[in-house]
């Protein structure tokens, strides 16, 4: 017994003069900015106001500060700063920043470096979105905007969309990218041919549906998981130049869902009968309204409705039009209204560019930047719910607990959409029903902080609400903070985002700010 103490404790200090030795050497402390190469370091930005800045989003609510902002030239500047964080024996985490509009510290990193993709916009050997007959090559750190312009220039567009234009192309490739144009052509993640993504590795691949199908498919609705997209090539088809846009207000939920669902029964690419965009909204009786699409002399037919009801449903229903459809524009938009039960007289049609129609929330923006709106706290709460339990949730979550608080939720977007345009091969996930409503409580609140816990109370209160009943919900833009969490949001499909994040990502380098595995 004495034999095996004296073999057990040269053992135990053995272990311990080799653990001296290995922090001696400086190589198993985390890692500090001046231990960089001078290649990277001189990328890397120290300075308070850099730091302060990566370290809050448009949310507003969590901060995290860097140790550091790394500003690329290249594709190649990104390669070698994921390999240096691959080859030390505690890596840094680095967080991908493009516009940085996640809302609860989804683009940021504690001890790690925020790679800003911002910079890639500055090359100067040619441009980052170039436009070919049926697509375009955009970086992922374009705007949307800015690929909307580029190629509207050849009487072109992509087929599908998001509601606001200020978001980078990879930015929304991982997320999904939804808008009321899904229930046709899907998100935008089942509107792409090809990706240039750096994995967790350091491997610049080209992958698409027939080569390296695998990242491909893992990235796209990735959450940034498994590599940085710097470069998606998107599908175009000819532009429209104008649209009717039209606005129906119901009293009734059930009218309104039977409408929406029948709307989006018409959803083939080449159906000339369908809708282009079905979206729609809650207006709900909290000063103040926002009414500003609807002419002036209604708006106050249109207060007493909500004053009188609580909730009223709207339908945005839009058909594109252009000079050689100009003719047939007013019998499409009639067809579409036939047999469409919204409260009679209570139908408002508006003309606008196609250009106009896209990029109608920066007009929002811009005006509530001017008002000091803008850049203030956002809880958000964005979610897919299932179909057949949407009569539940109008019940318990927005008459229930939305309309009964005092808590403010603006005009909230509320729609149905089509699974089948999803890819299942995809990191996203959604409810397992063939339609689907998106909720989005698009809302702000001011900087005081018992304001801001109201509304996240209110979200987890919607959240649980759902759990209790089991009403199915996958949240849109989700904030978990729990491994366990995420787990329960991806469902069947958690093992399969374990394994592609042990092969492009092993040492869970990307993305920490959502939570997954860091």
């Amino acid at each position: 017994m004495a034999m095996n103490n004296s073999i057990v404790s040269k053992a135990l200090i053995l272990l311990c003069l080799t653990s001296i030795v290995v922090l001696t050497l400086g190589h198993a402390h985390p890692w500090l900015p001046s231990e960089t190469p001078k290649k990277l370091a001189l990328k890397l930005s120290l300075d308070n106001q850099t730091l302060s800045l990566a370290s809050s989003d448009f949310g507003f609510i969590v901060h995290e500060t860097p140790l550091a902002v790394f500003q690329p030239s290249s594709v190649n500047d990104i390669i070698d700063l994921i390999k240096y964080s691959n080859s030390l024996p505690i890596p840094f985490t680095i967080a991908q920043r493009g516009q940085a509009h996640s809302t609860h510290g989804q683009t940021m990193t504690h001890n790690g470096v925020v790679l800003n993709m911002t910079r890639l916009g500055d090359i100067k050997n040619g441009s980052r979105i170039v436009v070919y007959d049926e697509y375009v090559d955009a970086g992922g750190e374009q705007l949307w905007i800015d690929v909307l312009s580029a190629t509207f220039k050849h009487g072109l567009t992509p087929f599908s969309w998001t509601d606001y234009m200020y978001l980078s192309v990879g930015g929304t490739l991982s997320n999904a990218g939804v808008n009321g144009r899904m229930f046709r052509f899907g998100p935008q993640i089942s509107n792409v041919l090809e990706l240039d993504v750096v994995t967790g590795k350091g491997d610049l691949v080209k992958c698409s549906p027939v080569n390296n199908s695998e990242l491909f498919y893992a990235v796209l609705g990735g959450l940034g998981q498994f590599g940085v997209i710097t470069r998606a090539r998107i599908p175009l088809e000819r532009a429209p130049t104008r649209v009717k846009r039209l606005r129906l207000l119901y009293n009734e939920f059930s009218a309104f869902t039977n409408d929406q669902e029948h709307l989006i029964s018409f959803h083939e690419r080449n159906d000339t009968r369908s809708a282009d965009y079905v979206s729609g909204y809650i207006i709900v009786n909290q000063a103040p309204l926002d009414l500003s699409f609807y002419p002036a002399h209604y708006q106050p037919r249109i207060t007493s409705l909500v004053t009188k009801y609580g909730i009223i449903y709207s339908i945005e229903l839009v058909k594109y039009y252009d000079n050689n459809s100009q003719t047939h524009i007013k019998e499409e938009v009639a067809s579409l209204l036939k047999g469409l039960n919204y409260i009679p007289r209570f139908a408002f049609e508006k003309d606008e560019s196609y250009e106009e129609f896209q990029n109608r929330l920066h007009t929002t923006e811009l005006e509530f930047t001017s008002k000091g709106f803008w850049d203030v706290p956002h809880p958000w709460l964005n979610l897919f719910i299932q179909r057949s339990r949407i009569s539940d949730f109008n019940e318990g979550v927005l008459k229930g607990i939305i309309l009964k608080q005092n808590i403010s939720v603006g005009t909230p977007s509320f729609y149905p959409t089509n699974r089948n345009k999803w890819d299942y091969r995809m990191s996203a996930v959604t409810p397992n029903e063939d339609i689907f409503y998106v909720l989005g409580l698009y809302r702000s609140s001011g900087f005081d902080k018992v304001e801001v816990e109201a509304h996240e109370a209110q979200n987890q209160q919607i959240l649980q609400f759902c759990k209790d009943v089991g009403i199915e919900i996958k949240e849109y833009l989700a904030s978990y903070k729990t491994h366990e969490e995420w787990m329960e949001q991806y469902g069947s499909k958690w093992q399969l985002i374990e394994d592609r994040k042990a092969k492009f990502d092993p040492k869970r380098i990307l993305s920490p700010g959502q939570r997954i595995f860091n």
